[in-house]
C-alpha cells in the first residue's frame, strides 16, 4: 500500500566491507560539493555582483548581521565560519530535499541531533574554556538568593540540556511534517487523474493546492535553517556571557 512514509526510508545503494553506501550519504556528498562548487563559483567577486554572487553576499551579509546582534561584533566574528557552515548545510539539505525523487536528509532526527549536539559540546568547551569552573553560574544566575538554589538549579539544569533537544526536534519535525504533506497532496492528485468523466478535470485544485505547499515548504526550508543558526547564536552567546 502507497504510503508518503516511504520518502524517508534509508535505502543500501552501494555495500562496502566496513560502510554501506545509502541514499542519505549519496545526498550528503552531493550536498557538500554543491557548497564547495558554489564557494568557489563566487570566490572571485566582481565589482558588479552575478547571480551567485549577489545571493552569497546576501547571505553573508544576513549572517554576519545575526551573529553582531546576538554575539557581539568582536568576538562574535569569530564564529562566523562555522555558523555560515551550519546554516548553509541545512539550507542545502532542506531545499535539495524538496527535488522529486531526492531524500530530505534533515527529516531523520539522527542527523538533526548531531548537529545538535556537536553544537551544544562546542559550545560547553568554549565556555569552561573561558569562565572555567564559574561557568556553572549558567545554571544560578547571580542576584539570587542562595536558599533558592535547589529550586532553580535543577530547572536550569532542565532547561539547558532540553536544548539539545528542543533544537534537533524543531527541524526534524518541520521537514518530515511538510513533506509528507507534499506527498499526500500528489498522491491524492493522482487518484484523482485516473477518474472517468467529469471529475479527472478536478485533479488541478490539489495540483494548484500542491504549488503553494511546495513555496510555502521552501520558505519553511529557508526559515528552519535560519532558526537553528540563530539559536545556535544564542546559545554561544550565553556560554560567552553566562545569560
Amino acid at each position: 500500500m502507497f504510503s508518503p512514509l516511504e520518502q524517508f526510508q534509508i535505502l543500501p545503494i552501494i555495500n562496502l566491507p566496513f560502510f554501506v553506501i545509502t541514499n542519505s550519504t549519496i545526498i550528503g556528498f552531493l550536498t557538500i560539493g554543491f557548497i564547495v562548487l558554489y564557494v568557489k563559483m563566487t570566490g572571485k567577486g566582481t565589482l558588479v555582483p552575478n547571480r551567485y554572487q549577489f545571493i552569497f553576499e546576501g547571505i553573508y551579509s544576513n549572517l554576519t548581521n545575526l551573529i553582531t546582534q546576538n554575539i557581539g561584533g568582536g568576538q562574535g566574528l569569530y564564529f562566523f565560519p562555522y555558523i555560515f557552515s551550519l546554516f548553509t548545510l541545512i539550507l542545502v539539505f532542506n531545499v535539495i530535499g524538496l527535488i522529486p525523487y531526492s531524500f530530505t536528509v534533515t527529516s531523520h532526527l539522527a542527523v538533526t541531533f548531531a548537529l545538535a549536539l556537536g553544537s551544544f559540546i562546542g559550545i560547553n568547551i568554549i565556555g569552561f574554556k573561558k569562565h572555567k569552573m564559574k561557568f556553572f553560574q549558567i545554571l544560578f544566575p547571580e542576584g539570587n538568593m542562595l536558599a533558592l538554589a535547589p529550586l532553580l538549579v535543577p530547572i536550569e539544569l532542565v532547561s539547558y540540556v532540553f536544548r539539545v533537544i528542543s533544537l534537533p526536534v524543531r527541524l526534524f519535525a518541520n521537514m518530515m511534517a511538510g513533506h509528507t504533506l507534499l506527498k499526500v497532496i500528489v498522491g491524492f492528485s493522482w487518484s484523482m487523474l485516473h477518474l472517468t468523466g467529469f471529475m479527472s478535470i478536478t485533479h488541478v485544485f490539489p495540483l494548484f493546492i500542491l504549488i503553494i505547499l511546495f513555496g510555502l515548504e521552501l520558505g519553511v526550508a529557508m526559515i528552519q535553517a535560519f532558526v537553528f543558526a540563530f539559536l545556535t547564536c544564542l546559545y554561544i552567546n550565553d556560554a560567552l556571557n553566562l545569560h
